[in-house]
C-alpha cells in the first residue's frame, strides 16, 4: 500500500498474520462479548434458570436415549448369539454332510475300478490308469520338487493405520510357482493337497486363495511329481528369481527342496464340458465330427483360464 507524502511516495507495509496474532492475540469476538455484556449488564435470575432448565432437559435427554439403546443392545444380543450359533451349527451339518458325500464318492470310484478292471482287457485297463494319472483322476507317487512360500511379516502404515498386504502370498504367484512347475516338466502337481487338473483355478477371495473354490492358506505347499532335476531348475530359473526378490523386499518365505517319493492324492472333482464320441455313429447317420471339427451350434465349448 502507498500513500503520495510530499508530492513524492512512500512505501509502506501492512503487517502479516503472524505479526498481528502476537500483537492481538485475543478474537475480536472476545471483546464484542464482553462491550454487549457491559451494555446489557449481568445476566437475569430468570433468564439463568431458563438456561439451566434448558441444559439440564438436555442432559437428561440425552441420557435417557442412552439408556434406551444400551436396553435395546442388551435384548437383542440373546437373538445374535442364537442365530451365530445356529449358523454355526448349520455349518457343522454341511461340512460333515460334505465329508459323507466325499466318501462315498470314494467309495463309488472304487467300485468302477473294480468293474472296469473285470470287464476290460489289462492293455486298456493300463491305458485307462495312464490318462486318469495325467488328468488327475488318479493318485500318483514318485520323485519330484516340494516349493514352500509363507506370508511375510504384516507392515502397518504408521499414517493411516492400515495394514499392508504387500508381503502376503496373492494368487498369481501360486500361478507363477504352478506355470514354472508345468514349464521344467512336471507331470502332477497339487497344491496344500488339491490336486491341479486341466480345468483348475487359483484365485484370490479377499484375503484368501481359493484352489478349485477350495481354500487355502500360508505356508503354501506346491508339490509336483517330475523329474530329479525339477526343484534345481525352479530354483535358478525365473520363478525362483521371483521369488528371491519376494523374500529380500517383504521378508517372505521361499524354499524349493528335492522329494525322492510324495504321493499325490486324485482331483475331488474334474467337471467336463465338451465330449466327443471315439465310436463312428450307426450306418445312414451323420459322420462323427473328427477332433478339428468345429462343434455344432449350440455346443458349450470349454472354458480356458
Amino acid at each position: 500500500m502507498t500513500s503520495p507524502v510530499g508530492g513524492g511516495e512512500r512505501r509502506t507495509f501492512t503487517p502479516d498474520f503472524l505479526t498481528e496474532l502476537f500483537r492481538n492475540p485475543l478474537d475480536p469476538g472476545y471483546a464484542d462479548a464482553a462491550a454487549r455484556r457491559a451494555r446489557e449488564g449481568p445476566r437475569s435470575a430468570p433468564r439463568r434458570r431458563l438456561i439451566s432448565t434448558v441444559s439440564a432437559l438436555t442432559l437428561i435427554g440425552v441420557g435417557f436415549l442412552l439408556v434406551v439403546a444400551y436396553q435395546q443392545t442388551v435384548a437383542d444380543e440373546p437373538g445374535r448369539t442364537k442365530a451365530r450359533a445356529t449358523l454355526a451349527e448349520q455349518v457343522r451339518h454341511r461340512r460333515d454332510g460334505t465329508v459323507t458325500l466325499q466318501n462315498r464318492a470314494d467309495e463309488l470310484r472304487a467300485e468302477v475300478a473294480t468293474l472296469q478292471e473285470r470287464e476290460l482287457g489289462g492293455a486298456a485297463v493300463a491305458r485307462l490308469r495312464d490318462l486318469e494319472a495325467q488328468t488327475g483322476l488318479a493318485p500318483v507317487h514318485g520323485p519330484g520338487a516340494k516349493i514352500t512360500i509363507g506370508d511375510g511379516p504384516t507392515a502397518v502404515n504408521p499414517v493411516t493405520g492400515k495394514q499392508s498386504s504387500d508381503a502376503r502370498v496373492r494368487d498369481s504367484d501360486l500361478q507363477l510357482a504352478a506355470n514354472a512347475l508345468w514349464a521344467a516338466g512336471a507331470e502332477a502337481i497339487a497344491i496344500n493337497g488339491q490336486r491341479l487338473t486341466a480345468t483348475s483355478t487359483i484365485r484370490q477371495a479377499g484375503e484368501a486363495i481359493l484352489v478349485d473354490f477350495r481354500p487355502v492358506a500360508s505356508p503354501y505347499e506346491v508339490v509336483a511329481i517330475g523329474p530329479d532335476s525339477l526343484a534345481g531348475d525352479f530354483r535358478d530359473g525365473y520363478a525362483g528369481r521371483f521369488f528371491r526378490e519376494l523374500v529380500a523386499r517383504y521378508g517372505m518365505s521361499f524354499d524349493a527342496t528335492t522329494v525322492h517319493d510324495v504321493t499325490l492324492d486324485a482331483a475331488t472333482e474334474l467337471k467336463l464340458r465338451v465330449a466327443v464320441p471315439s465310436t463312428p455313429p450307426p450306418s445312414g447317420g451323420p459322420p462323427s465330427p473328427g477332433p478339428d471339427s468345429p462343434p455344432p451350434a449350440g455346443t458349450p465349448t470349454k472354458g480356458g483360464r
